[in-house]
This record gives C-alpha cells, sequence and structure tokens, in this order.
C-alpha cells in the first residue's frame, strides 16, 4: 500500500506587480493556513516519509511550512520541476519513479492538476481542491512503479472544512 498526500499549495499573493507567476509568494492568510492544517495533519498522526514539491515559491513555501510542523528535514525535501504546470500524465510519470522505500508521500503541487489528479483517480468528484487541499489517496501497490489510476480517498481537507461555526 502507497500512500499519496496530494497537497495544494497555501494561497499566494497577485500584489506585486512584475512578478513571474513562479516567483509569487504567499498571503499572510496563506502561511497561517499553512501551518494550521499542518499543525492539524501533525496531531492525527500523518507523517511524510517524503515530501516532494514544485519549486515554485508558493508550493516550496508550503512545503516547508508541513516540514517544519510535521519535524521532517528541511533538507530532504525533493523539488521536482515537472510538477509545476503539469499535466495529469507528466503527475503520474514523477510519482511512478520515486523509490518503493518511501510509503507515505506528501506531494506540493498547482491546480488544475492537483484536483483533476485526484478526480482521475477517485469514483467520484471533487469539484476543486482548494488552496492548502489536502487528499490523501491509498493505491493497493507495493510499487510506485505499478501506480494504476484507480485509489481510495482516504480524506480530504482544506482549511474552512476545519474552522468551527
Amino acid at each position: 500500500m502507497k500512500k499519496l498526500y496530494l497537497i495544494r499549495h497555501a494561497k499566494s499573493s497577485w500584489i506585486e506587480e512584475g512578478v513571474d507567476d513562479f516567483d509569487r509568494p504567499l498571503k499572510g492568510s496563506g502561511i497561517r493556513d499553512a501551518h494550521n492544517t499542518s499543525q492539524w495533519m501533525e496531531q492525527q498522526g500523518f507523517t511524510p516519509d517524503l515530501i516532494v514539491s514544485s519549486p515554485a515559491t508558493r508550493a516550496l513555501h508550503t512545503a516547508l511550512i508541513f516540514a517544519k510542523n510535521l519535524h521532517y528535514p528541511y533538507r530532504e525535501i525533493k523539488l521536482k520541476e515537472a510538477i509545476y504546470e503539469a499535466e495529469v500524465k507528466d503527475l503520474f510519470k514523477t510519482i511512478r519513479k520515486l523509490k518503493d522505500k518511501y510509503n507515505s508521500v506528501f506531494l506540493f503541487g498547482h491546480n488544475p492538476t492537483i484536483t483533476t489528479f485526484v478526480n482521475h483517480c477517485i469514483d467520484h468528484i471533487i469539484d476543486n481542491v482548494p488552496t492548502t487541499g489536502v487528499a490523501c489517496l491509498n493505491f493497493d501497490v507495493e510499487h510506485w512503479a505499478d501506480l494504476e489510476t484507480e485509489a481510495e480517498l482516504l480524506f480530504f481537507d482544506f482549511p474552512k472544512r476545519r474552522i468551527k461555526k
């Protein structure tokens, strides 16, 4: 069994004119949401064997916040260029290349790819994985290279779901 936590980067800022999309930073609310979500995940006992991230500033910053709160060494975060502006087939290709010693992988990326990937693997539709949203997929395989498109959605969470009314 392989668990894949697909995590969309936290809310990013559009304030700075002229900043390339790749370099957009997180907003203050995005930083807060990344801390809250990663702390909630730590409380639930969800831990990564590996963190893989798009190298885009907003995705990497989100991954770094999660790493801090989940006690994962920053230097062990793997950056994969292929995640930025990836299509679903590119994401599958990246995941299938993971080493089998990793059973629980946190992957930080972007929409629409994250939402499309999740919907490609489960038997119902999630309208949108919002910023700092986490979809945990369980694949019934021993080897990442054998990954097919069928998975069980173990949970789907996002910051507004946990806001107390």
